[in-house]
């Protein structure tokens, strides 16, 4: 040792100085910096939303504590503040001021946490909100209020709560939507007009409910709708033309639910329409094949999508029985399917 002692330079002065300040750095890593931009803090044992942000924060992230409650002034003094992340932390309630100090807020996450409401009036000074995630977290039911002043929300994510139904008109001012998450909830029905207003909606996600039914108009609000994601609910019937509105429709899934006859939106022109229809009891009947035939589609798990009816194509897929043809039919097998490519 002695030998290696002589042989190695001695460290620069300045190393040593980063190597004693390096330890103080980590000790306390949700203690605000000043100047600092950006705040982010996944301590564990967190209890108490950090004070003393500078006030040149445009960005906080405390994920991961165990928070439980935060202050109605938490926010104050923080008047460039444009996201807020508060995922997965042990959050019951929120005061109704949140979010009054901070007007130029884009972003606000609340994933994972135990919110079973919201004060009526929490975003009414959130006129620039963009993105909003409630995913995961106990909602029952949603209040119009909310969403009055939110004008300009791009993406709401309300997945994976426990709401019974959306209030005919609660989503009518989200004229900016483009991304409506409404997955893994307990809606067993929904309103002709839930979609009022939502013109610009381009992806829905209504997968793991207890929809039974469909109403005839549900879509002609969303005429921009590229993606709908149905799979998982209790479908037992399409209406005739549901999906008629739908003219820039790239992705429908319907799989996992109990139909047995097939509506599809109008054949357009661009890439195929990605369907998934599997987990469904399709009766396979003359209209269903030349529907598949005549429609320009990529079917996704095609090896799960078979026939319960009629006897003679029970458990056959669909793909071989609308390839080969019912003889019965006035598309004949002489015609190929387009699932062939």
């Amino acid at each position: 040792m002695a030998l290696l002692a002589h042989i190695l330079p001695p460290p620069p002065p300045l190393l040593l100085l980063l190597l004693l300040l390096l330890p103080s750095s980590h000790a306390a890593p949700c203690h605000p910096q000043p100047n600092a931009t950006h705040f982010i803090c996944t301590e564990p044992t967190l209890s108490t939303f950090p004070s003393g942000l500078p006030p040149t924060t445009v960005a906080i992230s405390v994920e991961f504590t165990a928070m439980t409650t935060i202050a109605p002034n938490a926010l104050a003094g923080l008047p460039h503040l444009q996201e807020l992340h508060l995922s997965s932390n042990h959050l019951a309630v929120l005061p109704e001021a949140l979010l009054q100090p901070v007007p130029t807020l884009r972003i606000l996450d609340l994933t994972n946490n135990l919110l079973p409401d919201l004060p009526a009036g929490i975003f009414h000074r959130s006129i620039h909100l963009q993105h909003l995630v409630l995913q995961g977290n106990l909602l029952q039911a949603l209040q119009p209020s909310w969403f009055v002043h939110l004008t300009q929300l791009h993406w709401l994510n309300l997945a994976g709560n426990a709401l019974l139904e959306v209030p005919p008109a609660a989503l009518h001012p989200l004229l900016s939507l483009h991304s409506l998450d409404l997955a893994h909830n307990h809606l067993q029905h929904l309103s002709a007009d839930t979609f009022m207003g939502l013109q610009m909606l381009e992806r829905l996600d209504l997968e793991g409910n207890q929809l039974r039914a469909l109403p005839p108009t549900l879509f002609v609000p969303t005429p921009a709708l590229r993606l709908l994601f149905l799979q998982s609910n209790n479908l037992q019937v399409l209406p005739d033309g549901i999906f008629s509105p739908l003219l820039h429709l790239r992705v429908l899934d319907l799989s996992h639910n109990h139909l047995q006859a097939l509506q599809l939106p109008p054949r357009s022109p661009g890439p195929p329409l990605s369907l998934d229809i599997s987990g469904n009891p399709w009766g396979c009947e003359c209209s269903l094949l030349a529907l598949l035939q005549d429609a320009a589609l990529q079917l996704i798990a095609a090896h799960d999508t078979r026939c319960a009816s009629p006897a003679q194509h029970r458990g056959q897929e669909v793909v071989a029985v609308s390839r080969a043809g019912d003889e019965g039919c006035q598309h004949g097998g002489d015609k190929q399917s387009p699932l062939d490519h």
